[in-house]
């Protein structure tokens, strides 16, 4: 028994969800605990990251067929609506193969993308009990939680700003890790709902992630405040703000726009990113964190002064 495994994911301008995914795996885990061996076909863009797992290319184009029809004795359609064109052209393309749909939506069962399976096992359908999804069952890994905190303003820097071509290299690094991305902003607006409101806001979510990424001054400050190990990059050539307030926390994980953008800028950010999620860059953040409430006391005496002179 040799089984195709499709879903959303496998179509070349589907959408692909974590649901989709998580909801693939349970299958096919349930197909090979049975003796099947399996095949999970993912679009080309969805086998970029899914590919290291274990995948074949599926691109749903009338030019291009990457997988043989013949080659399967059974495909299954895992999650999502069954309906329209992609599920349709499953029955077309593997007329020889047993087909069936499980974990599925059902709209209409008279649908001819319906119809043409063998069997189908939906998650809801007219006329039935719903049953809770299989995105829910396969156990998964943790991965860090990474905000990044850019900017590409600072015209005050003038010939040494280096703000683009960082951020560049810095969202294109972010691209290839295995982490979750959270892409924020220490600006608060209470006008626009995808922004905080007020710094509280700000914090609260700084206080969940496991690292920040930031070209921003406040992105370190407020990650250390909040104890949470912060990858700074200076975007300023030779130095600027970000640098300073580093040496000002005494703060070891920084890099410079120049070494950023060196042949071995990546890898350099990869060291980076290492000692902030290890045990020492998690303890150098507590210590911050503990140092925060006396941070900038001689500013402030030194104001204090100024007032009474």
């Amino acid at each position: 028994m040799r089984v195709l495994l499709l879903g959303w994911s496998s179509v070349l301008h589907g959408e692909a969800t974590a649901g989709d995914l998580l909801s693939t795996e349970a299958v096919a885990h349930r197909l090979r605990a049975a003796g099947a061996e399996v095949d999970l076909a993912f679009s080309p863009a969805v086998l970029r990251a899914y590919g290291p797992r274990g995948g074949v290319a599926y691109e749903d184009a009338d030019e291009v067929l990457q997988v043989d029809p013949g080659a399967y004795t059974h495909v299954v359609w895992a999650c999502g609506p069954l309906t329209g064109r992609p599920v349709e052209r499953v029955h077309e393309r593997f007329p020889r193969a047993r087909r069936l749909a499980v974990g599925v939506s059902v709209l209409d069962p008279a649908d001819p993308a319906v119809t043409g399976f063998h069997a189908v096992v939906p998650r809801d359908a007219p006329g039935t009990a719903s049953e809770r999804d299989l995105a829910a069952r396969p156990p998964v890994g943790a991965v860090p939680v990474v905000g990044v905190y850019l900017t590409r303003g600072q015209g005050e820097y003038g010939a040494r700003r280096r703000h683009e071509e960082v951020a560049g290299a810095l969202t294109g690094w972010l691209g290839g890790l295995d982490v979750a991305r959270l892409e924020l902003d220490t600006r608060v607006d209470p006008r626009d709902w995808r922004l905080p409101a007020t710094a509280e806001q700000v914090l609260a979510v700084l206080s969940r992630l496991d690292v920040v990424v930031t070209t921003r001054l406040h992105g370190l400050v407020l990650a250390l405040r909040a104890g949470v190990p912060a990858l700074a990059v200076d975007p300023v050539a030779g130095g600027g703000k970000v640098s300073a307030q580093a040496r000002a926390w005494g703060w070891p994980g920084l890099l410079g726009a120049e070494e950023v953008l060196a042949a071995d800028g990546a890898l350099a950010l990869d060291e980076q990113l290492a000692w902030c999620t290890s045990g020492a860059g998690r303890a150098a953040a507590d210590r911050a964190r503990d140092e925060a409430p006396a941070a900038g006391g001689g500013q402030l005496d030194a104001l204090a002064a100024a007032l009474r002179g």
